[in-house]
């Protein structure tokens, strides 16, 4: 119970610097130099009231200095990550060696990872290569010492997949960012289960562009952020891919 704390204090804290990556990275800020400001006001944000989840709270979703709304965005970050977190460390808590310790790090990381893409690119409709490639490379690291090799032809076919589809699309459909984006879910969750991911993702996004569409939100054929399908998806397979395909072959065979 106190390792699980531990970990949500933690994914709170990462949350938080998720939050500065997310606002400072596709404006070219440094994400490491430079005290937090009010976007309203321009006034730097005291120490106090940077803290994860409280300050929002402490403060009722207003900016001290000038009394303009916080975006939820914030707290919504701050509380996925430390959710995100203990779901992810989970499976792994009971055999802390050193696998299982690097297998939560791995988790971690992707999840981070994965978080900030989702809320930069539905911003931005961009996906950081700062991001995206360290994380891929330390997959591929993982793959070889491993010796998972198997994972690393997931990952080259996945992307080859979204390459084929943007290629087709002449990029209408998606960007390369995301056919990077689906290296990695290939490195990460192997076959089967990025073919769930991609199930997840591709329906999903259908989904909400239909609904877009019906309340006049988007237009028909307007280009809509894949990459946030792609990494809910990816969690989402992380966490319960196992369940969906044991329920897939239950129901399908």
């Amino acid at each position: 119970m106190l390792v699980r704390f531990f970990i949500f204090l933690l994914g709170l804290s990462v949350g938080s610097f998720l939050n500065v990556l997310i606002y400072r990275l596709p404006r070219h800020l440094s994400v490491v130099w430079g005290r937090s400001l009010c976007p309203k006001c321009r006034k730097k944000i005291a120490w106090f009231d940077n803290l994860p989840l409280l300050s929002f709270v402490f403060l009722k979703g207003r900016c001290r200095a000038c009394r303009s709304p916080i975006s939820w965005q914030y707290p919504l970050v701050e509380l996925l990550t430390a959710v995100l977190f203990v779901l992810g460390a989970r499976p792994y808590l009971s055999d802390l060696s050193n696998l299982g310790t690097a297998q939560v790090g791995l988790t971690l990381i992707l999840f981070s990872s994965l978080i900030a893409i989702f809320f930069i690119d539905l911003e931005q409709q961009i996906i950081p290569d700062e991001i995206l490639l360290p994380v891929a490379v330390l997959f591929v690291l993982s793959s070889l010492l491993t010796t998972n090799y198997w994972l690393l032809a997931t990952g080259i076919a996945s992307s080859l997949f979204l390459f084929l589809i943007w290629a087709l699309t002449k990029g209408r459909g998606m960007g390369l960012g995301d056919v990077k984006l689906a290296f990695l879910m290939g490195l990460v969750l192997g076959y089967p289960k990025v073919i769930v991911a991609f199930y997840l993702a591709f329906l999903t996004g259908a989904i909400v562009g239909v609904i877009l569409i019906l309340a006049k939100k988007a237009r028909f054929g307007q280009k809509i952020a894949f990459g946030p399908f792609l990494a809910a998806a990816t969690i989402i397979t992380v966490l319960w891919g196992e369940k969906i395909l044991s329920l897939a072959q239950k129901f399908l065979f």
